[in-house]
């Protein structure tokens, strides 16, 4: 369902000619999850980097999902729009110590989409209180309602 709900995000930005990021090659995904585990001791959730190698990330009527970010990537010819990077900005968020139980995977404009590195779980945070709104057994559950929000 978040294949669809990506598609017509894409289809939605091409009325305005605007164009999405490639998705990462595996050779990126490496790169991204040797700096994750020298910054922060962490591998990315395979569920999730399979979603990078779709899109490397997204910016879309205020939702955003991270991307590997552009110093890590062989080359900067797949960029389009702008790149949020999982690196720097969970090193931003890691600033806050009760945020380290988290992975950042995306923001809104009301909500941080993370997963919880104890449960496993994919969730909903408020932004900024960091109080838990949802959780998602998977990570298609959280994408389709992230991209859904992104739509309305």
């Amino acid at each position: 369902m978040w294949k669809k709900l990506l598609k017509d995000i894409i289809r939605e930005k091409k009325n305005y000619e605007e164009l999405v990021n490639r998705g990462v090659t595996d050779n990126e995904l490496s790169s991204l999850n040797e700096k994750s585990l020298t910054e922060f001791a962490f591998k990315f959730p395979v569920s999730f980097t399979d979603v990078l190698k779709e899109i490397n990330g997204l910016e879309f009527n205020g939702t955003i999902l991270y991307g590997t970010d552009e110093y890590l990537l062989d080359s900067d010819d797949g960029i389009k729009q702008r790149i949020y990077g999982l690196i720097e900005y969970n090193k931003i968020w890691y600033e806050v110590e009760t945020n380290k139980q988290f992975i950042f995977l995306g923001e809104s404009n009301i909500s941080w989409f993370v997963y919880e590195k104890s449960s496993n779980m994919f969730c909903e945070l408020d932004n900024p209180s960091g109080e838990l709104i949802e959780k998602f057994n998977t990570i298609e559950e959280l994408l389709e309602k992230m991209l859904k929000n992104a739509l309305e």
